[in-house]
């Protein structure tokens, strides 16, 4: 286990083969920068593994998969450097998930948001329930969804990720998230959804690992430059929260 501020964990548990990565956040599953490093951490050490097949990812509790940004974080943020390194989490947390010799599955059991969104596009096969409402909601504080961008518009299309990035208030069902690719599959409640995952993560055990890695190199090819892209990106975003419409507009939202 690995503990940050505030009660916030990343965990790595490896049972029968599958590698279960979960995270949590008391603020509703909201990722500061320590608690990104570690996720991205636990990604790569399950991917370098000897004893994981295959991997799940999930975050604690009911109602909120993933917040995306720490504000609090966000809001601390006073010069470019620091944006930089902060936004720069979310890219190592992506890059991991791509890099990662095996199989992730996502486990997303309520709203997505902003880097919630990113996780999810950035896991190979992604179960959801009907509570997994997304939203890229960046644009609404004066950013852009610039290093998430990448990974979602990989699995829903431009046009799906531009409807997202524009109309940023709007919270997408996930019925709309399956129909454009983001999900795999759409259960009624998290029981059904957790047997889903359960079952195909051991079925993935009994398969070969050779092939399996050969499987995931294709799935992302033409991702080569997201080492350098995302973090290209990450600066974009740094930039841009030092302005006093972003301040502002942030602090709008923490009194909401």
């Amino acid at each position: 286990m690995s503990n940050t501020s505030q009660g916030a964990y990343v965990t790595l548990t490896v049972e029968n083969g599958i590698g279960t990565i979960c995270f949590f956040h008391p603020q509703s599953n909201s990722l500061p920068g320590a608690l990104l490093s570690k996720l991205a951490e636990a990604i790569t050490e399950a991917g370098n593994h000897s004893a994981v097949k295959v991997i799940v990812l999930k975050s604690e509790g009911e109602k909120t998969f993933c917040a995306g940004a720490s504000f609090d974080e966000l809001i601390a943020i006073e010069d470019k450097e620091t944006g930089l390194a902060f936004f720069s989490g979310f890219a190592k947390v992506i890059n991991a998930c791509r890099k990662a010799p095996k199989f992730i599955i996502g486990r997303v059991q309520g709203k997505a948001v902003g880097g919630g969104v990113g996780i999810a596009a950035a896991v190979d096969y992604c179960f959801a329930t009907q509570k997994a409402q997304v939203k890229l909601s960046e644009l609404a504080v004066g950013i852009g969804p610039f290093v998430v961008g990448p990974a979602v518009q990989r699995k829903t299309g431009l046009s799906a990720f531009s409807q997202m990035s524009i109309n940023a208030t709007v919270f997408y069902s996930a019925a709309w998230a399956k129909e454009k690719g983001l999900f795999t599959e759409v259960f009624d409640t998290a029981e059904e959804m957790d047997a889903a995952v359960s079952a195909l993560a051991a079925t993935l055990c009994q398969s070969s690992p050779e092939a399996m890695q050969m499987l995931k190199s294709i799935f992302w090819e033409g991702t080569e430059n997201w080492d350098t892209l995302l973090v290209e990106r990450a600066g974009m975003s740094g930039e841009l929260v030092l302005s006093d419409f972003t301040r502002q507009a942030i602090h709008q939202f923490k009194k909401k």
